[in-house]
């Protein structure tokens, strides 16, 4: 029945898309500018929000949970939209899924190459820039030569979440610019930052204008190129389904796609 609703509507092939949090639309809406002919099943856990705060084997519960509907769904590969998961469980997410998927990691080797003073910053939640996952990464993906740090970002989480980026503008700005005004009182050199919750893009104008000298980098970009190779033509259709909560019903989630402008409205499904 799901493939042949796959079908009615156009999705030959379609990728799915999937988060727990209203963040991940940033990467969706890359996604269908960058492709507009391919075809997106985007799934919203709301469920399970929030990743951020989940130990390893909830993460991996929930994510493979969300990955395999997605495939019942007759999706061709799966974009884990989600930084915090794909540090720290989808290397065993990717051992139990029989199709591509793909994750949004820190960019470390574009943000050492475009560092002045080699010092660069990973903005992300705490789950993520608290993990061993996190440690290793660093380990393996920083340059030589360059200085790499975590810091936790989840107080700003909830700017985009409640919407207040859009509708309390000043509050935002107060707010992001007291946690940069911290950030460069402990790392006084950095110059790059990447923005490592699908969360944070969304408040790149408070970034910029609260340090307009740093470089903030969206992992988006890097995954909206690797996913080129899975590409394939379609409709152009955007499919949106939600899970739901009794904290985060589904008609919430879609007042927030509303205010987004998104054009979408999401299906509530159950798994």
């Amino acid at each position: 029945m799901n493939t042949e609703r796959c079908a009615e509507s156009g999705k030959a092939s379609p990728i799915g898309v999937f988060d727990a949090g209203i963040g991940s639309y940033a990467i969706v809406e890359k996604l269908r500018k960058s492709y507009p002919q391919q075809d997106l099943i985007y799934l919203a856990d709301r469920k399970q929000f929030p990743y951020g705060k989940k130990n390893y084997r909830q993460l991996l519960d929930a994510t493979l949970s969300a990955s395999q509907f997605l495939l019942s769904e007759g999706c061709s590969a799966v974009v884990l939209a989600s930084n915090a998961p794909s540090i720290v469980v989808i290397q065993e997410l990717k051992q139990q899924l029989p199709v591509p998927l793909l994750g949004v990691e820190p960019p470390l080797a574009e943000a050492c190459l475009v560092s002045v003073n080699q010092q660069v910053i990973v903005l992300g939640v705490e789950s993520m820039v608290s993990s061993e996952a996190f440690s290793r990464f660093l380990d393996r993906e920083t340059v030589a030569g360059c200085s790499v740090s975590g810091i936790n970002a989840s107080s700003l989480v909830g700017l985009v979440e409640d919407f207040s980026f859009i509708h309390q503008p000043q509050k935002t700005q107060q707010l992001v610019s007291d946690f940069i005004t911290a950030m460069l009182q402990a790392y006084p050199q950095t110059d790059v930052v990447t923005m490592s919750s699908t969360h944070l893009p969304w408040l790149k104008p408070y970034f910029t204008s609260a340090a307009p000298q740093i470089a903030f980098l969206d992992p988006a970009d890097t995954l909206v190129s690797n996913i080129a190779p899975l590409v394939t033509t379609g409709r152009g259709v955007t499919r949106c389904i939600a899970t739901e909560s009794r904290q985060y019903p589904v008609h919430e989630f879609n007042i927030a796609l509303a205010s987004l402008n998104s054009g979408l409205v999401a299906e509530l499904v159950s798994f």
